[in-house]
């Protein structure tokens, strides 16, 4: 049997295997992302996380054009949580990317120097600050006072907590000084190790819940729907960057910096500059080691670029800044006992092992549970029941096993064999080859997975049903209330027996039919994200609702595209992020008689509403799908790129007939000849240059 992709190293992997490791990286670290920016929650350490955006890169690296629409590379955070408003952030809040070591500092900064074409004697200083651990925000201030001011939440929408900002002491709510007209200033929410110790002592003395760490205790406090909680709370405030200005309020990092402090806002004591990498890992490592001193929980540090005008130039991929990294801390280290491995199953059948531990405390935090992930996480660590283990944590997360105690494995010790069988329905769950994942295959008839297909159609990026949680959903599934999605929104029609029900009354009932009600109309992107349809996530599902506008459009499609020579399969696998692959899963879901009836059951009850396109920023080439080809002079291949982008273009990596333009520096080749061919309009450096410029 081959390996699976997940134990090949990425340099190793077929385009296959790479698929396959791809599809499930993106579901793993999407629903991390939902347990941390959401429910500020997190079930895996900070390490575990990074290593799997860390693989996701590399392989996207290595065969950009497996690249999905919904990407973790693409993505930040998770969308915002329900109970309020939702504001649209005028610029993103972007995430950054990761440095794991001191080689990868070295190779960001040779990076940027290659990107901005500098010659070897030209220093690139760049600003080193701590990376705290709190909660994004972004505060918006106009002719110097106070206006709003919303959470990270997916980076393009976060929640308006307006009212709980205002709260903290240490927020100027009016500058009077030199700010600019518009101006949305950035930090983060975070409370003293000093103030979170009181905080847990009050919180126990009046027989409330504790928090489990500063973090958890600043974002709990400041997404309070009553904002006086938040006032009774000791939070404290960061700023570092800016997102919307109505003019530059600086030319580099370090001076806005001072110009925070001059209009009254905290900035951190410890941002230094730096022209040297030496000098600059060596800073992370005293930090690293004092961090324990600090007043406040420090995870790493962040590198910017200082000039800014080289910011602007450097741009940003899908997530991230090119100007900015993040070098984490080491995580922290414990031991303890693997009591159990139990076995989830996951709403496309997946089993996932979980290792119950014995409770320890890592990091001042109580962990005992932790996923191995998969049957080879397992084999390769040859982890066992009852065996001592190094388990670590960066945060307040269900800890990483790192390692087995060799020498203090219980003598009748035998290797785990991981089970053939769903724990939950019996039905045979198979492996596909060149996948890490083991699937029940008892599919619509396993209860595991059934519950958890409601769960995810009822989830916030979903149909955001307000009220009807998870636990709900198992218990109205055993009882036989609901079976598919159309029953839950037939909930509405039995609100009296629901209210006689424990843990339900009139009020809760009533409320729960209300949300149903409005929840019968609904976005065309979101429904088909609902839906559950393996390796369709949120971006690949918009994609489809841009391409086909309408529910009965994009449903005859998946009809159509079920002959492979049709001209439906063709736009639906040219679709860019789709392909072969997930063109599979969905004509294959759509196919499903039973998926059929699902469907029809839902037309009959919902308003799906047609897609609704943005408008398209008016330049020059907004909309155009451009290829690059050669060496250009005036700026690197990465640079052109994401100034295309910036503007509205699509930069694509072959030519088709579908291509508006190609730019071709020195020495392009095929790319410049099949222009030429399919008659698609070719440009050198100058004259694209010229048109972008008119812009």
């Amino acid at each position: 049997m081959k390996r699976p992709a997940r134990d090949i190293a990425v340099e190793e992997l077929t385009a296959e295997q790479a698929a396959a490791d791809l599809k499930a990286l993106e579901s793993e670290i999407a629903a991390h992302d939902r347990a941390y920016y959401q429910k500020d929650a997190p079930v895996v350490t900070d390490a575990e996380y990074d290593a799997l955006r860390q693989r996701n890169e590399a392989i996207e690296a290595r065969f950009p054009e497996l690249v999905r629409p919904d990407s973790p590379s693409r993505r930040v955070g998770a969308a915002p949580a329900a109970g309020f408003e939702k504001v649209s952030h005028s610029r993103p809040m972007l995430s950054l990317g990761n440095a794991f070591d001191d080689e990868d500092v070295r190779e960001f900064v040779a990076r940027v120097r290659r990107f901005l074409g500098l010659a070897e004697d030209e220093s690139v200083e760049v600003v080193a600050e701590p990376k705290i651990d709190g909660l994004s925000v972004s505060l918006r201030y106009e002719d110097g006072r106070f206006v709003g001011g919303a959470t990270r939440g997916d980076g393009a929408t976060g929640e308006n907590v307006t009212a709980n900002l205002s709260t903290i002491p240490s927020l100027p709510k009016r500058v009077e000084d030199g700010m600019p007209r518009v101006l949305d200033v950035r930090g983060e929410v975070y409370m003293s190790k000093a103030d979170f110790a009181a905080l847990n002592r009050n919180q126990e003395a009046a027989g409330a819940k504790t928090f489990a760490n500063p973090r958890n205790a600043a974002a709990g406090s400041l997404r309070q729907l009553d904002p006086a909680i938040t006032a009774a709370r000791p939070l404290s405030f960061f700023a570092y960057a800016w997102g919307e200005a109505s003019e530059a309020p600086a030319k580099t990092h370090s001076e806005f910096l001072q110009k925070l402090k001059h209009w009254g806002f905290q900035t951190n004591p410890l941002a230094r500059p730096f022209c040297e990498v030496e000098a600059l890992l060596s800073y992370h490592a005293e930090i690293a080691e004092g961090r324990h001193t600090l007043d406040y929980d420090v995870d790493g540090m962040v590198y910017k670029v200082n000039r800014i005008d080289w910011q602007d130039r450097l741009g940003q991929v899908s997530r991230a800044p090119r100007w900015a990294i993040a070098h984490k801390f080491a995580a922290e280290q414990a031991e303890t006992v693997v009591e159990e491995i139990t076995i989830q199953v996951g709403r496309t059948g997946t089993l996932t092992p979980v290792a119950v531990l014995r409770p320890v405390t890592v990091g001042g935090v109580v962990v005992s549970r932790a996923t191995l992930h998969n049957e080879d996480e397992i084999a390769r660590k040859d982890v066992r029941q009852g065996d001592a283990v190094i388990v670590q944590r960066a945060g307040d997360v269900i800890p990483q096993v790192v390692s087995v105690v060799a020498e203090k494995r219980p003598p009748d010790s035998v290797p785990y064999v991981f089970r053939k069988d769903c724990p939950i329905c019996g039905s045979l769950a198979r492996r596909a080859e060149g996948e890490a994942a083991r699937r029940c295959t008892g599919g619509l008839i396993c209860p595991a997975q059934a519950v958890e297909r409601l769960k995810h159609f009822v989830s916030r990026d979903a149909f955001d049903v307000e009220g009807l949680g998870g636990k709900h959903i198992e218990t109205f599934f055993a009882d036989g209330l609901i079976k598919t999605p159309g029953d839950i929104f037939r909930l509405s029609d039995k609100a009296d027996e629901i209210k006689e029900r424990e843990g339900w009354g009139e009020k809760s009932s009533e409320n729960l039919a209300s949300a149903l009600i409005e929840r019968r109309g609904v976005a065309l992107d979101r429904f088909i994200y609902a839906l559950g349809i393996r390796q369709v996530g949120q971006a690949t599902a918009r994609l489809l609702a841009k391409q086909y506008g309408s529910l009965k459009a994009w449903r005859r499609a998946m009809q159509s595209a079920r002959d492979p020579e049709s001209e439906a399969y063709a736009d639906l696998v040219n679709i860019d992020g789709v392909g072969p692959l997930v063109a599979a899963d969905l004509v294959s879901f759509c196919a499903e008689a039973h998926n059929t009836d699902v469907l029809d059951d839902l037309e009959g009850l919902l308003t799906v509403a047609d897609f609704s396109a943005p408008a398209v920023q008016e330049t020059p080439v907004a909309g155009k799908t451009v290829v690059f080809t050669g060496t250009l002079e005036k700026m690197s291949r990465g640079e052109a790129k994401a100034r295309a982008e910036a503007l509205g273009a699509k930069v694509a990596g072959s030519v088709s007939r579908k291509t508006d333009y190609v730019i071709v520096g020195a020495d392009a080749g095929s790319k410049a000849r099949k222009a030429a061919d399919l008659g698609v309009t070719v440009l050198d450096e100058a004259a694209w240059l010229k048109m972008i410029d008119t812009s």
